[in-house]
């Protein structure tokens, strides 16, 4: 097993020849080697689950690749994989994890922008790379005053998920121009992520000339729903959009449809997932999501990564954040490289050198990735505006949009 010894005081690794086992079992190696750890942070059980696995295990796949290629010469990475179960307070605890396992470059994660926002000081502290593949809340990359004065708070953070500025528009544009939904009911989960998507829906649909007749609040964990079916059964809404995640969503769609209000309910990424249609069940038929991106199973670079997947029976959905994870991995992967290759070939051995490198490479990635195109902007956004819209389809997603927001 390639193993790094120690860690000196002054951050300088120290490397050690020794054999690896490779996924055939065979052994490699045949020189100076050392190994390199990418954190993973998302939400691995509970609350949101399904998409943080599909997060972990895209990361994973992208690791086994760098390392069956030997896409950085006498370096072999790890996956160091943290639950945050969806909590702020335990995203930040795993950050400093993270952040002070000195032989960590870098991390995906995470899926909540709740989370992402105790996490960001604490990556730039120790002037670590994060990569976020879901996170979506515009003030995480463009500040808190982003819709007036945009100013990049970490340069440590970037995502190759887009954000809800456009996601929220682009939803706001289908209800009300492609559906021909006029009157809508907003509801928000009172999470970052939730209600920041709500507002821009909120916003974009009455810029449009729809109207939004009521808005209303859940908390998360709630499970009954019935004053709020009740309002907007009252309400004469022809359309319901929902700025959460699939656990609550999942039963107030099947709430509302059990109470005859067959208009469709309409969220963010946050729901795209198989676990909403299997919470729901037949209620969830004819309700919408946006996504960022376009569909995995379109893409042809992504056609070896579904096939990995499903082989080695990994558990989650790969669907939402799979590919992102993946990209967002391969990101720090070559930025290594990069900085291995301004350094004669050889891996700098101050992991604090190291770090500070890997961030700057980052920020001028310029590749192909899975997703497509994956390259950030000065805010650390991806410059992939992509975005669909999926309708459940005989209890399936199916997609029925594809394009960018019009922010006009």
């Amino acid at each position: 097993m390639v193993i790094l010894t120690s860690v000196l005081a002054t951050g300088a690794l120290t490397l050690t020849a020794c054999g690896s086992r490779d996924d055939s079992g065979g052994d490699s190696s045949d020189g100076d080697t050392t190994t390199l750890t990418i954190g993973v942070d998302a939400p691995l059980s509970g609350e949101n689950s399904t998409t943080g696995l599909g997060i972990q295990y895209g990361a994973q796949i992208a690791v086994d690749d760098a390392n069956k290629n030997k896409t950085v010469p006498g370096v072999t990475f790890k996956l160091k994989a943290l639950d945050d179960k969806a909590q702020p307070a335990t995203g930040q605890s795993n950050a400093t994890s993270i952040t002070g396992d000195k032989t960590a470059v870098g991390a995906v994660g995470p899926l909540n922008s709740g989370v992402a926002q105790t996490m960001q000081q604490v990556f730039a502290s120790a002037n670590m790379v994060q990569i976020s593949p879901a996170n979506t809340a515009p003030e995480l990359t463009q500040g808190k005053n982003w819709q007036t004065d945009k100013k990049r708070p970490f340069k440590t953070y970037f995502r190759t998920a887009t954000t809800d500025e456009l996601q929220g528009s682009f939803a706001a544009q289908y209800a009300f121009n492609k559906i021909k939904k006029k009157k809508a009911f907003v509801v928000d989960d009172k999470q970052t992520y939730g209600a920041g998507l709500a507002k821009i829906f909120n916003e974009q649909f009455k810029k449009l000339g729809g109207q939004v007749v009521q808005t209303d609040h859940v908390n998360t964990g709630d499970k009954d729903f019935g004053s709020l079916v009740t309002k907007i059964k009252n309400s004469g809404a022809d359309i319901l959009y929902y700025g959460g995640q699939y656990d609550e969503s999942a039963l107030i769609t099947k709430q509302l449809k059990d109470a005859g209000v067959k208009i469709p309910l309409f969220g963010g990424d946050g729901m795209y997932a198989s676990t909403y249609i299997e919470a729901a069940g037949a209620s969830s038929e004819g309700d919408l999501v946006t996504a960022i991106g376009v569909p995995a199973d379109t893409l042809p670079a992504a056609k070896t990564f579904i096939e990995t997947y499903k082989a080695k029976g990994y558990k989650g959905d790969y669907g939402a954040y799979g590919a992102y994870a993946y990209d967002a991995t391969t990101a720090i992967i070559k930025a290594v490289k990069a900085a291995a290759d301004a350094n004669d070939g050889k891996v700098p051995t101050d992991i604090n050198a190291l770090r500070s490198t890997v961030v700057d490479e980052v920020q001028k990635s310029d590749f192909d990735g899975l997703t497509g195109k994956v390259s950030f902007d000065e805010y650390g956004d991806t410059t992939n505006k992509q975005l669909t819209v999926y309708q459940v389809e005989k209890g399936a997603w199916k997609a029925v949009e594809t394009g960018t927001a019009d922010l006009g």
